[in-house]
């Protein structure tokens, strides 16, 4: 029989089986032989006849075992049926050990392995790898050190102008991407400051090699999968950084060449010289580079002067000067930035320092306990190219554009390298125009040194918006960008009083009253819409209900008592019944209180939003006077939601640039967003209730021959602010008015009242605030035709519908009040003033001491707040004015 016909060897069973196969196999020969037979004569039983020795003694075991052993009587392990298979095959055709045995470079998978195994590499193979990765690292690792240069700090800068442009395409300024530097000697820089920068950046600074390895691999790593990069950068590795301006890029490459340098330096350059090189080249803020700039542009004196305070404040700058900057960044980070984060944030940061100094000996206790507070830093702007109103619209221009980086692909350092042309929506002529408006006011009547106890620390601020298209046409800041830091169009945190009552009426008309007879849930659904024919109490001293009727109470359960400018009741007796456009034409806070109760307060400040207030700049939406404006938006954002209504309910951000370009071309264009805010019946409606206020309201000073205009006055609780906002269809304008202790030494700036200022017993949004607002707008709408605001559709239904001749008020807002007439039945009744005895705070105004209820504000309403109020004293009412309240670009209320 052939050989490929042969069948394999059988199972080797137990018993007597087992013996005669054992005998069968012994006699068979080759055909019975077991695999891996070799051909001796052991291999086929030879050795292991019937009367040997070893038979007998082994017996039928040893019988069943006799096929499997090998030379030496030891059983073998069986080979694979492949080596006999090609031993049998002849030359030629073998797979056996031979084939498999030949050896390879690199054995894996593992050719003497099966299953799993075969795929665990040898310990071999891995030391080997681990070897060769090593090496190359070394190898990558010197060619890259070999290759890299120590950079010099003086050839570092080369940062570029942006310039902007007016409106009109002419420039306006060619600023902001200057360096201001100067390199000093490590003998002029105090030793406080270099012992605040190691304890707080790096300890170990004299002790290590450049670099942080750890520090290192959490940053590549960061990196590789995406995210933020990470600190941990040595002393060494920042001073490289800050030296490599041309190359800032987050990525790994630029890592590992940072690292590079970075060993080079620390092996090349002693520590002290290393040192000197950072704090020289460090950014501080304020456009300062250097120690030595940093100490001019904060304390206005030389670095070798400085205090250890100042030098332990200076180094927290480094972290990001945006946010440790005391003055506030409201441009860039209007929410964050605040003066009042960046202050506490800078002291923390601070006391930090000075502690750690004293930790690792740096620094003696009795030195450090000197310095509790900040050091008084100077005003930031030293730019004469930035005087007037011109650094107030470059900040604005540089904060539209970092606040929106996202859409513009501009961040704060870009601007600081500069290279744009940046084009702005600003108008020179409405710029000037706005700004000789307020001076001539300024001039004629605000006399600091004939009324010093009344007429310092007056302050104005104004914005004028395209209904368009929400360009910010002009903007008036303050008297000097160099001077008056803050710019009183963007945030002031003066409260915005009774100009806030039109988003009530907005909201009455859009989401409309709900039915005190029906449940919560269903009352939510079943709503009346308002017309302005509705008619509301307009009593002094009203007793403020929930929409179902109910007394309103506070947390204390005090009831609510509403009061109107001047004391008095306005409507027709004995309920005092007014309508809606006659309450906006005197503006009468208690029909407003309770209007904006029976709409909801939550529909009032939705109303606000959708005009294009921040949320963030409206405050105590949960109380009553909320809507009669305790809230404190920008005159900027205030201008903007107005321009909402001119639009007839069009909704238009402002924004401040129309585009940039750069050398490599145009890389940003703004596009105009509308959304429709409210539908254009109840826009109109609002017009053309504000077009009575200015007709024969509280805003008559604000009347332009021959055109139409709507608008409103505020003025707020203690008389600390006084507004006017009012618009044509081609232009929309806020002006405010207020008295802020602006000195940055003061630890308590507040906001002051305004009774007897500019000579006048009270400062009401229809004197100062609405004069400005004339004079700018007669000559900013010079040469234009005069537009007429859309005729309104009828709107709503009468609430509260009943007979009522329509009121005259006893007092008014205008600059010189007609004699209260003597009462008729026709005519309003003028009610006791309340008694002297009451105190006012945040919220709700007054508080009688006798009948322990609240009592409101006046016109404008601020009033304070008693129990709910999340402070309860003068102090925190008037310390606003150093927030970002409702900034242009969202400023925080803090």
């Amino acid at each position: 029989m052939s050989e490929h016909r042969r069948k394999p060897p059988q199972p080797q069973g137990g018993g007597r089986a087992a013996a005669r196969r054992g005998q069968s196999g012994a006699s068979a020969g080759r055909r019975a032989a077991p695999r891996g037979a070799t051909g001796s004569p052991s291999d086929y039983g030879l050795g292991h006849g019937s009367g040997s020795e070893e038979q007998s003694y082994g017996g039928r075991a040893e019988s069943r075992r006799a096929p499997q052993r090998g030379p030496g009587g030891r059983r073998r392990a069986a080979e694979p049926a492949g080596g006999r298979r090609g031993a049998a095959a002849g030359p030629g055709r073998g797979r056996g050990r031979g084939a498999s045995d030949r050896k390879r470079l690199i054995d894996y998978p593992r050719a003497d392995k099966y299953g799993w195994q075969r795929w665990v590499p040898s310990w071999k193979l891995v030391a080997g790898l681990f070897v060769g990765f090593m090496g190359s690292l070394v190898a990558v690792a010197g060619i890259g050190y070999a290759m890299v240069g120590i950079p010099k700090i003086d050839e570092t800068a080369e940062a570029q102008n942006n310039v902007y442009y007016w409106k009109d395409g002419t420039q306006m300024v060619a600023t902001g991407g200057e360096a201001n530097r100067q390199i000093i000697d490590l003998s002029q820089i105090p030793e406080e400051m270099r012992w605040a920068v190691i304890s707080q950046e790096n300890k170990t600074f004299y002790e290590d090699s450049g670099i942080d390895p750890k520090g290192i691999g959490r940053a590549v790593f960061n990196m590789a999968r995406g995210g933020q990069t990470q600190g941990g950068s040595t002393i060494t590795q920042q001073y490289v950084k800050n030296a490599m301006l041309n190359d800032q890029s987050q990525t790994i490459s630029r890592k590992f060449k940072e690292i590079f340098v970075s060993i080079k330096v620390g092996a090349k350059l002693d520590k002290n010289t290393i040192m000197a090189g950072y704090l020289n080249s460090a950014y501080y803020g304020r456009n300062a580079y250097g120690i030595q700039a940093a100490a001019r542009a904060y304390f206005e004196k030389d670095a070798v002067d400085l205090s250890p305070g100042e030098c332990a404040f200076l180094s927290a700058t480094l972290k990001g000067a945006t946010y440790y900057d005391p003055m506030g960044s409201p441009t860039i980070d209007p929410v964050n930035a605040t003066r009042e984060k960046n202050t506490k944030r800078a002291l923390l940061q601070m006391q930090d320092t000075l502690d750690k100094m004293v930790e690792y000996g740096h620094l003696d206790p009795a030195t450090r306990a000197k310095y509790t507070t900040l050091p008084k830093v100077a005003n930031p702007r030293s730019n004469t190219d930035l005087k007037g109103q011109i650094g107030y619209l470059v900040d604005l221009a540089n904060g539209y554009l970092v606040s929106n980086s996202k859409e513009t692909g501009i961040t704060q350092n870009d601007l600081q390298q500069g290279g744009y042309s940046i084009y702005t929506t600003f108008d020179r002529k409405k710029v000037n125009q706005l700004e000789e408006a307020v001076k001539k006011v300024r001039k004629d009547n605000i006399k600091p040194k004939e009324r010093p106890e009344k007429d310092t620390h007056v302050q104005f601020g104004g914005a004028s918006v395209d209904p368009t298209t929400g360009a910010i046409r002009a903007v008036y800041g303050g008297e000097d960008a160099t001077k008056h830091f803050t710019n009183n169009a963007d945030q002031t945190g003066a409260q915005v009083g009774s100009t806030f009552k039109p988003f009530v009426l907005a909201a009455a008309m859009t989401w409309g009253v709900r039915d005190p007879d029906l449940g919560s849930s269903q009352a939510q659904d079943e709503r009346t819409i308002v017309s302005p024919k509705s008619l509301f109490s307009g009593q002094n001293k009203l007793k403020i209900r929930n929409y179902d009727k109910t007394i309103w109470k506070d947390e204390k359960g005090k009831e609510w008592l509403q009061t109107n400018d001047g004391n008095v009741s306005l409507g027709t007796p004995p309920e005092f019944k007014i309508d809606l456009r006659e309450a906006m034409r005197e503006s009468v806070n208690s029909a407003f209180v309770q209007l904006g109760q029976d709409v909801g307060l939550d529909k009032v400040k939705e109303s606000a939003m959708n005009a294009g207030l921040r949320e963030d700049s409206l405050t105590g939406a949960g109380f009553p006077s909320f809507s009669i404006g305790i809230s404190d938006p920008s005159a900027i954002r205030m201008a903007g939601a107005y321009a909402t209504f001119a639009a007839s309910g069009k909704q238009r951000d402002p924004y401040s640039v129309e585009k940039v370009t750069s050398e490599k071309g145009q890389i940003f264009t703004h596009k105009t967003e509308s959304e429709q805010a409210f539908t254009s019946k109840v826009a109109d409606n609002v017009t053309d209730v504000l077009k009575t206020v200015v007709e024969k309201g509280t805003g008559t000073n604000a009347q332009l021959p021959g055109r139409e205009v709507a608008g409103k006055t505020g003025t707020t609780d203690g008389n600390k602010s006084a507004w006017f906002v009012g618009y044509t269809p081609q232009l929309s304008t806020a002006v405010t008015m207020f008295r802020l202790d602006d000195d940055e030494s003061n630890k308590n700036r507040a906001f002051l009242e305004m009774f007897g200022t500019g000579g006048q017993e009270k400062i009401h949004g229809a004197s100062f605030p609405a004069q400005i607002w004339h004079d700018y707008m007669a000559e900013a709408l010079k040469g234009q035709p005069a537009e007429s605001f859309p005729e309104p559709e009828p709107i709503g239904e009468i609430v509260n519908a009943e007979p009522s001749p329509s009121p005259t008020p006893s007092a008014t807002e205008s600059e010189e009040p007609e004699p209260s007439p003597t009462p008729t039945p026709s005519q309003p009744v003028v009610l006791p003033s309340p008694s002297q005895s009451e105190t006012c705070n945040r919220f709700f105004g007054c508080e009688e001491d006798s009948g322990g209820t609240n009592s409101g504000a006046t016109d404008g309403g601020s009033g304070g707040e008693t129990s709910p109020s999340p402070t309860d004293t003068e102090t925190e009412d008037t310390s606003r004015g150093n927030q970002n309240g409702g900034s242009f670009f969202g400023g925080s209320t803090g």
